[in-house]
């Protein structure tokens, strides 16, 4: 769901402009009900200034009086607030974190791969548990400084990435694989 900018303003500002029900005023601000209800009540939200959503192009008047009119209709943002929200709902990616107790797990995931799939890229390896290609070539080379104690295990298991981020990335390979084959 799609929220206002400054939900509690907005709230404040609807309260006291509007004659809209306290359940619509929270379901469009994201705020529980009897907070907007100590909000009217002058208990929560001391001191902030109401921020008019019309202003801001997040609601229009109709769509006000509609709900106004209707109390069981839902307040609906803006389609101009829409497209901006989708602009900046898009999420980068960011790296991933493995924590310290399971780092030591990964040459086990790489040897897993080299093992059961070798189709498989070292980037690809690398993006999804969050290893390098120095320790990936220096696996497959047998030089790796714990080689002794490195044993092929599922990357799941050892929780260093999801089943089904595994099946998209095997699912890559796969495809790249009947892509790269001779047509005849």
């Amino acid at each position: 769901m799609n929220l206002p900018l400054m939900p509690k303003a907005t709230a404040v500002w609807l309260i006291e402009n509007t004659t809209l029900t306290f359940d619509q005023i929270a379901v469009f601000c994201g705020l529980h009900p009897l907070e907007v209800k100590g909000i009217a009540d002058g208990e929560v939200a001391i001191g902030i200034a109401g921020e008019n959503p019309i202003n801001r192009e997040q609601l229009t008047k109709e769509e006000i009086k509609r709900c106004e009119a209707n109390e069981d209709a839902r307040l609906l943002l803006s389609t101009q607030a829409q497209s901006h929200i989708k602009i900046f709902d898009k999420k980068k990616k960011t790296a991933h974190y493995t924590p310290i107790a399971k780092r030591q797990d990964k040459p086990d995931a790489v040897s897993w791969f080299i093992r059961y799939y070798p189709t498989v890229t070292d980037q690809q390896i690398v993006k999804l548990i969050g290893t390098t290609k120095s320790t990936i070539n220096a696996i497959k080379a047998r030089t790796h400084w714990n080689m002794n104690n490195i044993k092929p295990r599922d990357p799941v298991l050892l929780g260093l990435c999801s089943q089904t981020d595994l099946d998209k990335l095997l699912e890559k390979a796969k495809a790249q694989i009947a892509e790269e084959a001779p047509q005849e």
